[in-house]
């Protein structure tokens, strides 16, 4: 179900990012995606504590105490509720200073951008009072709503892109307020099915401050990564607008709709498999945990590779037969983007490991520190006149420092099997990347044409699909593959 969702939202979201260029502009598309860059710095809370609540109902899933599941979700709800209400508080205050004054747009198209602002301020708040309600969702693994509700919101956002083609107002304000008027009836489906569904998400009011600040607690060291994140993600959107303007930031928003639709096939699957290492913490079970962590991280990679690589090397165009204006720099943006994925592909199931410790003070102070490095240093380069897409090398190479920071911290303090992992995961990955990269390159230097593009992206697959299950496997995989298609051709 999850996978069905991907190939529709994916297959929508890349048709409305084009229509919604054409229809706004490379002007107004760039005022759009730098007004939500900035907003989405400031939502740093939210990450948090989705984090916390995600493991919480975990964990106390895993432990089978459903009395304390239904008091982690009432008092989630509650702080999200308080959180909403404090973050539209900063976000009208200082946040609205900041944006009036440094923002780099033109003046013109400013009364336009403050409609925009305010709005996607009112979409962010309503946005967190849903974190508790999808949480559930996921924890009690039914995938086939998340994925239902899903399509639903990606088609309402299709609707919105026809919708701008009849409606005779401002295209960018009359964008903001639809995108808003989805998130509200969204949040209602999610409210709806919970409550009907599971008894734990039955609101209900209390005090118990020692849990309160277990949560508080625990969202507040994960706001360490948050920030450290949201400053990488939209803190580098910001810079680039400050040192060229919103026309670069068309072509890293376009980047980031790929990125986003992209990441999508490894974030379902992960989605899926994040209640379950927890769970298996939580139990103790320490043999399951490990192997569905080695799993997980595999599995991630492999599932990203083959849609990265063609992507990559036929981007250029794909780009032309996508957008009818490709803005410069796109291609670069979409290709660096890509390798980054690569990586934080494989360091998800070890950030997941992390919090199912629930210790993650020092974690978060060494991971968001190398995290936070990524702004200073952009800045520099752009200051020495480095070219934008220097950015993104850079959050190349300190993500893979991560990375690496993320599994010796777990071998230290769980006695997690890091050498093995490294050896069985990370070396196969790479060394099956390798085996199949250069029948695909080949082609694509040598028939640079559409029909030399086509055969790249299938050679590309097919040979993916057949080196990742003959080396890049186990046998006890293989089998459970096979068992899987005969199930399928039995029914």
């Amino acid at each position: 179900m999850l996978y069905i969702r991907t190939l529709l939202i994916m297959l929508v979201s890349l048709y409305t990012s084009r229509i919604i260029l054409q229809t706004l502009g490379v002007s107004d598309f760039g005022i759009y995606n730098i007004v939500g860059g900035f907003i989405a710095l400031f939502a740093f809370v939210n990450s948090a504590m989705t984090s916390a609540t995600q493991r919480f109902l975990n964990y106390e899933m895993g432990k089978n105490n459903k009395a304390e599941v239904k008091r982690v979700f009432s008092m989630s709800l509650t702080t999200h509720i308080l959180l909403s209400i404090l973050l539209f508080i900063i976000l009208e205050s200082f946040g609205l200073w900041f944006f009036n004054s440094k923002i780099n747009i033109p003046i013109d198209r400013m009364p336009a951008a403050r409609w925009v602002y305010q709005f996607s301020v009112l979409s962010c708040c309503v946005s967190m009072l849903r974190v508790p309600y999808q949480a559930s969702i996921i924890s009690y693994e039914k995938m086939s709503f998340y994925a239902y509700i899903s399509i639903v919101e990606v088609i309402l956002k299709l609707g919105i892109v026809y919708s701008l083609l009849v409606i005779n107002m401002d295209k960018l304000i009359a964008y903001s307020i639809l995108v808003f008027i989805v998130t509200i009836l969204i949040n209602i489906c999610y409210i709806i099915y919970c409550t009907k569904k599971f008894s734990s998400c039955h609101y209900k009011y209390f005090t118990d401050k020692k849990l309160f600040f277990k949560l508080i607690s625990f969202s507040g060291w994960s706001m360490f990564g948050s920030m450290a994140n949201a400053g990488a993600n939209q803190g580098v959107s910001i810079i680039i607008n400050i040192f060229f303007g919103v026309t670069m930031n068309a072509a890293f928003g376009i980047a980031n709709q790929v990125r986003s639709a992209i990441y999508m096939f490894v974030s379902n699957f992960q989605t899926a498999f994040n209640p379950q290492i927890v769970k298996s913490y939580a139990a103790n079970d320490k043999q399951n945990y490990e192997s569905l962590v080695f799993r997980a991280s595999r599995f991630s990679y492999f599932l990203l590779f083959i849609i990265a690589l063609p992507v990559i090397l036929c981007c250029q165009s794909i780009l032309g037969i996508w957008l009818k204006e490709v803005p410069l720099h796109s291609a670069n943006f979409v290709q660096l983007f890509l390798i980054f994925l690569l990586i934080d592909a494989l360091s998800a199931p070890l950030w997941i490991s992390v919090q199912a410790t629930g210790k993650i003070k020092n974690y978060q102070l060494i991971i968001s520190s190398e995290i936070a490095l990524n702004l200073p240093i952009i800045y520099l380069c752009f200051k020495l006149g480095y070219p934008p897409e220097s950015a993104l090398v850079i959050r190349i190479i300190i993500n893979f420092i991560t990375h690496i920071t993320r599994l010796f911290y777990l071998k230290k303090h769980i006695d997690f099997p890091a050498f093995r992992y490294i050896k069985e995961v990370m070396i196969k990955c790479f060394l099956v990347s390798f085996l199949i990269i250069p029948i695909p390159l080949f082609i694509h230097f040598h028939m640079a044409d559409l029909r030399g593009d086509l055969i790249t992206i299938l050679s590309s697959i097919i040979i993916s699909i057949f080196v990742y299950y003959f080396f890049g496997l186990q046998k006890t995989e293989k089998q459970l593959i096979i068992n899987s298609i005969h199930k399928i051709i039995k029914r």
